[in-house]
């Protein structure tokens, strides 16, 4: 545990609040401001105004915070790993996910700068380029980048991971992208992670794709109902369907048994007659 002895009044004050305010709110967001213009966060303060609060303070701070409102709010100071750069903190009522999906759709995209950290995998698509042959085709080379030369351009060959997640973004990438007209930044609040009721949700599980997790989750349905009907499993989705499928299974059964029921009386005459046909053909009988 992080020992506060010794420590300024006004940074107790500090820790205190923080203390009070994660013990309040049931969500808790970590945040990195880092290259985070002033009037963009104003724009994203206004945006949350009624939804969630944000505060910035020293990192050792809000890790001191964090030691000591987990006594009463477990598995919380597990965010101390989450602050990253400049780090802030979002406090909410919300749902983590609404939450995320407000502070992602008010990021606009934006240039990459040398040094810079990617946040996911950044992709040069193939494809066809506005340069001319030249040096271009050596810096584009630098990066793995396979080239050739189509109606006197340089094209791209095939898609290449310039930089992986995580990774520092180099001079000479951040120039290429920059001249591809490629924007793999964010601008905007960078959420690190949120914490739930014990449970710490990253960026990866809050980033939904609704578009996706809509249509797996109908292919999800349309297996599990299909399994149900393989297996017979009654249940308001099947019950109508397994009603039809036992009737024409017994019927089938019924025709092929030659049982003789109101269900199957018409089909074992038409049957009968249809036999009776071939049988007089066979024999020649006028």
């Amino acid at each position: 545990m992080i020992k506060m002895a010794h420590v300024a009044q006004y940074k107790k004050d500090v820790v205190a609040k923080l203390v009070k305010l994660i013990q309040e709110y049931p969500i808790i967001g970590a945040l990195n401001m880092e290259n985070l213009p002033a009037p963009a966060l104003q724009n994203m303060r206004s945006k949350l105004r009624d939804k969630a609060l944000i505060t910035m303070t020293k990192s050792r701070l809000m890790k001191i915070a964090f030691e000591e409102a987990d006594k009463q709010k477990q598995g919380v100071k597990d965010l101390i790993g989450q602050l990253k750069g400049m780090p802030a903190l979002l406090f909410s009522k919300e749902n983590p996910f609404t939450i995320y999906k407000i502070i992602k759709q008010s990021k606009s995209p934006s240039f990459a700068k040398p040094c810079q950290i990617a946040p996911r995998d950044i992709i040069v698509k193939a494809g066809a380029t506005p340069f001319l042959p030249g040096p271009i085709i050596g810096e584009l080379g630098a990066l793995g980048i396979k080239t050739g030369v189509e109606a006197g351009k340089v094209a791209i060959k095939e898609d290449k991971i310039v930089v992986k997640e995580g990774e520092e973004i180099t001079v000479n990438a951040a120039s290429i992208l920059t001249r591809l007209d490629i924007k793999p930044m964010e601008l905007g609040l960078d959420v690190t992670a949120i914490y739930e009721n014990g449970v710490i949700y990253g960026r990866k599980v809050l980033d939904i794709d609704e578009e996706k997790f809509l249509q797996d989750l109908t292919v999800a349905a349309a297996y599990s109902r299909n399994l149900a009907m393989e297996i017979t499993y009654s249940c308001r989705e099947t019950i109508t369907d397994l009603i039809m499928k036992a009737h024409v299974q017994s019927k089938s059964l019924g025709l092929e048994a030659n049982i003789i029921s109101p269900g199957t009386i018409n089909d074992l005459l038409a049957k009968a007659q249809n036999q009776a046909g071939g049988l007089k053909q066979t024999a020649n009988i006028n």
